[in-house]
């Protein structure tokens, strides 16, 4: 059976709401014997807490099916003196690097919330001191760069708004860690042993997704909830292998796919 990767935000929830039909369409698949990795750009949340509110809205899944930016940052950075400019909840996942704040080898930048502590995150002295350590030689990580997430109350500005004005005042690229990099699809395929072309990723983000995934002979499914806009779709060099309303009609489309 094929391995599927299967977004959170926009595919199995929308601002913590449960998308309908969520939780059966993972049962149905557990059922059919795919195995099955939680793949997420989320950065407000540790994987813990992330993984505690999916199971409280009935999705079964286990703590380490749980794949995050931060593991892939806690792997990636290791050994390396680390600025990192996060929302509280992802520190948990960062446990093991060394956080300080000046004469550092990276700069890791999070994600952003509309809460008021984004504000704090992403302050001009916080983005000044990261702009003062990348001007003194340490390389720029992110942990994503979405350029919006989508909630309830509708789209947002997501961190790559800040991550881009640091690489243009700084003059530098930043490595993506979480999607669309190669190293977060890999650690994904590498955690459920599973050959790229023999696997599905399902997702509501054509760039972090859709393209991310294909860049590593991942097969894609698009989902119409979350951050899917027809227009984009329409206007896009990348397409997904299908697109179905919601996470609800995956299991069967996958049945009649395969």
């Amino acid at each position: 059976m094929p391995a599927i990767l299967l977004d959170v935000d926009g595919v199995l929830q929308v601002s913590g709401e449960p998308i309908a039909g969520a939780a059966a369409a993972v049962k149905q698949l557990r059922g059919a014997g795919h195995r099955l990795r939680f793949v997420t750009n989320s950065t407000t949340r540790s994987r813990a807490q992330l993984a505690t509110q999916l199971r409280s809205s009935g999705i079964d899944l286990e703590d380490d099916e749980l794949q995050t930016t931060g593991g892939v940052a806690s792997r990636e950075l290791a050994g390396k003196r680390v600025l990192a400019l996060v929302m509280n909840g992802m520190l948990e996942d960062l446990d093991e690097l060394e956080l300080v704040g000046m004469n550092v080898d990276a700069v890791l930048m999070g994600g952003a919330d509309e809460g008021e502590e984004t504000g704090r995150v992403f302050s001009y002295l916080n983005l000044n001191r990261a702009f003062h350590e990348l001007q003194a030689g340490a390389d720029l990580y992110c942990l994503h760069k979405n350029r919006w997430w989508q909630t309830s109350d509708g789209p947002r500005l997501d961190a790559g708004a800040f991550v881009a004005g640091l690489e243009y005042a700084a003059d530098t690229d930043a490595t993506v860690l979480g999607k669309p990099s190669t190293p977060y699809f890999q650690a994904a395929l590498e955690a459920l042993d599973a050959e790229p072309e023999l696997t599905w990723m399902v997702g509501d983000d054509l760039e972090s997704d859709v393209f991310g995934a294909h860049n590593q002979g991942i097969r894609t499914i698009l989902v119409r909830t979350g951050k899917f806009r027809p227009d984009e779709v329409e206007r896009s060099r990348v397409q997904p292998d299908g697109i179905v309303s919601s996470i609800a009609q995956v299991p069967d489309w996958l049945e009649n796919n395969l």
